[in-house]
C-alpha cells in the first residue's frame, strides 16, 4: 500500500478573490492549470479535486478530473483533503497541492512522494526555496521557514526570520504551501485543535511543530508563484505570454 494521491482542495469563496479557481488565465481556469501540472507527476496514482462547490465540480468534471464532493463546513484545505483521505484507504501518502499555484512543478510533487517512500521516519514533508528578491521576505504575506541541520523546520513565520543583528548576509527561505503526509499522520493532524502559535501567526503548519511532529523541508532552487489576488492573476498571465513569445522567437 505505497500508493500516493495528489489532492487539490478548491473552494469558491475567497475574501480577496471570489471565484478564483475558475478565473481564466491564458484561456484556462486557474484550477485547470494546477490539475494539468499534477497530471504530469509520475508518482501520483490519482489526482483528485476536493470541493464543496458544484460550479467547480461541474467544470472539473468536463475536463476529466476525478472529483470528491466535501463538506462546506471545513475551515482549511487540510481539513478538506483529510475528509477525502479518510475514505481513500488504499493510499499511503497524500500530497496536499494548493489550488492557486498554477505552475507547481510535477518534479517537486514526485520528490515529496519519494521522500516519504524512502524514509519511514518522515510523516510530513513540505518545500521551500530562497527568495529571488530578499526584500520580499519582509512581507507578512510571504511565509518564511528556518531549518535545523537535518533539514527539518525549526519555525514558520510571517515575520522576517532569521533576524540578522549585525547585518550579515542571511538566506531567507520562502515556504511553498505544498505538503506530503503519511495518511495516518494527516488524519491525526486534523484531530488536533488549533494551537497557540498557529492562531497567532495564522499558519496551520505550526500545529505540527507544537505537537512535537517534525516537518521535513525540501529546499529547491526556485518555487512557483501563488495567485492570491486578481493582480497576481494578471501578472501571471503576462508572464505566460512573455514565455510563449520567447518560445516562438
Amino acid at each position: 500500500m505505497n500508493k500516493a494521491a495528489g489532492i487539490i482542495p478548491a473552494r469558491w469563496g475567497s475574501t480577496r478573490f471570489q471565484g478564483k479557481p475558475l478565473y481564466l488565465i491564458a484561456g484556462k481556469p486557474l484550477l485547470l492549470h494546477v490539475w494539468e501540472q499534477c497530471q504530469r507527476a509520475k508518482k501520483l496514482e490519482s489526482v483528485i479535486i476536493a470541493t464543496d462547490d458544484m460550479r467547480i465540480a461541474d467544470a472539473a468534471f468536463h475536463w476529466g478530473a476525478e472529483i470528491a464532493l466535501t463538506s462546506g463546513r471545513h475551515q482549511s484545505g487540510t481539513d478538506r483533503i483529510a475528509e477525502v483521505a479518510r475514505k481513500a484507504k488504499r493510499f499511503a501518502f497524500i500530497i496536499n497541492i494548493q489550488g492557486d499555484e498554477p505552475l507547481v512543478d510535477p518534479r517537486l510533487v514526485d520528490k515529496l512522494v519519494e521522500k516519504l517512500e524512502r524514509n519511514p521516519k518522515i510523516d510530513i514533508v513540505t518545500a521551500a526555496h530562497p527568495f529571488s528578491n530578499p526584500k520580499e521576505a519582509a512581507s507578512p504575506h510571504q511565509n518564511k521557514v528556518v531549518l535545523d541541520r537535518s533539514g527539518c523546520a525549526l519555525y514558520f513565520s510571517r515575520s522576517t526570520i532569521p533576524y540578522s543583528k549585525k547585518g550579515s548576509p542571511v538566506r531567507y527561505l520562502r515556504h511553498q504551501g505544498i505538503y506530503g503526509f503519511r495518511r495516518k499522520m494527516l488524519l491525526q493532524f486534523v484531530k488536533w485543535k488549533p494551537t497557540p502559535l498557529e492562531r497567532a501567526e495564522s499558519l496551520e503548519q505550526l500545529r505540527a511543530l507544537e505537537n512535537g511532529v517534525s516537518v521535513h523541508v525540501l529546499v529547491t532552487k526556485h518555487g512557483s508563484p501563488g495567485v492570491d489576488t486578481l493582480e497576481d492573476a494578471v501578472a501571471l498571465e503576462q508572464k505566460l505570454a512573455r514565455a510563449r513569445r520567447s518560445a516562438l522567437s
